[in-house]
């Protein structure tokens, strides 16, 4: 019995102590809010005064150093990714040591407004493993298949993906310009891609790839004029005409035709896409300009000032009563 009753009362202290220190944590919490706001009663003047300046220096950054992005979608043709990205990096360390004459020099009108550039690529696996050297679709590049596994096999397939090696071997990229202020397409992005497709190397490669492309379609046109000849004269020649396309269908040599042509008309067709794609060195896909950039503070300064001023001032007040308390106690104690 006396056991229990010890229990008991142990339990009863234990209960009483947390439901003591329960209403001290909130009484201790009631007594910090009240005084915060006696401080800021007695300092609302300042308050408002440091809220206003804010708000109005916030206002004011934010339209001054307003910050836009841009973006180019682009396709390097020729073998020139890797051409590309140090023609990128180039205009990248131009801007960071703010080299106006060499910015100038190539046709940019505004070279301070820009801020930053670079470039990425848009990932896209299905597109790496499903287009050939040439860049023509194809059911399935067993290479580029074959290739993504060998180095996915030591490491996580996201992060191979993601490599700046496996990277510059996407269809597409991404050119990102950072400006200051609204840009446009003739004093920015058409100075910067005029520069990209500035290379005589490639020009002559451009000359070389077109004239095979086009030879390649006047063959395979030849050829299918050829197999248009051939099924006529194989129509005309035949008596049943109604029976024959249920012959056509049995007959091996004759079907083999038929997917021929087919399979020609399909690589015509590809390989004229290729060389729409063949005018630029670098071929641009698309451009979106003036996107304003809401990231980090950039638009959020009229927020963020206020704040940090009244924090600021508080951190101050609070600093300096240490301090005075501080400096009190080491008196007393000399």
């Amino acid at each position: 019995m006396s056991q229990n009753s010890t229990n008991s009362d142990n339990q009863e202290i234990d209960l009483s102590m947390i439901s003591n220190k329960i209403n001290g944590f909130f009484s201790r919490t009631g007594t910090s809010i009240y005084r915060s706001i006696l401080f800021f009663k007695r300092n609302l003047v300042l308050t408002g005064i440091l809220l206003v300046t804010g708000v109005g220096l916030g206002l004011f950054l934010d339209t001054t150093y307003e910050t836009f992005d841009s973006k180019i979608i682009v396709k390097p043709n020729f073998g020139s990714t890797d051409y590309l990205y140090n023609k990128v990096d180039l205009l990248y360390s131009k801007i960071k040591n703010r080299d106006s004459v060499f910015l100038k020099s190539i046709g940019i009108k505004n070279p301070n407004n820009i801020k930053l550039i670079e470039i990425d690529p848009i990932i896209d696996v299905y597109s790496l493993v499903n287009y050939n050297e040439k860049n023509v679709s194809v059911t399935n590049n067993t290479q580029n298949f074959e290739l993504l596994k060998l180095l996915a096999e030591d490491g996580d397939v996201n992060k191979v993906i993601k490599e700046k090696v496996t990277s510059k071997n996407y269809y597409w990229h991404t050119i990102h310009i950072v400006t200051k202020g609204y840009t446009t397409d003739e004093s920015t992005v058409k100075p910067i891609l005029d520069f990209l497709n500035n290379n005589s190397y490639f020009e002559s490669i451009k000359k070389i790839n077109i004239d095979n492309v086009k030879e390649n379609i006047k063959k395979d046109e030849e050829m299918i004029v050829q197999i248009n000849a051939l099924l006529e004269k194989f129509s005309t020649n035949s008596d049943q005409k109604a029976n024959n396309l249920v012959f056509y269908n049995e007959n091996t040599q004759l079907n083999d035709v038929i997917k021929t042509k087919q399979s020609l008309t399909y690589e015509i067709g590809a390989l004229k896409e290729l060389l729409a794609n063949y005018d630029n060195i670098i071929k641009k896909n698309s451009i979106t300009l003036n996107i304003k950039n809401t990231e980090s503070v950039n638009g959020k300064l009229k927020f963020v000032l206020p704040l940090l001023f009244i924090f600021g001032f508080v951190f101050i007040r609070l600093f300096s009563k240490f301090y005075k308390r501080q400096a009190l106690k080491e008196q007393q104690n000399s």
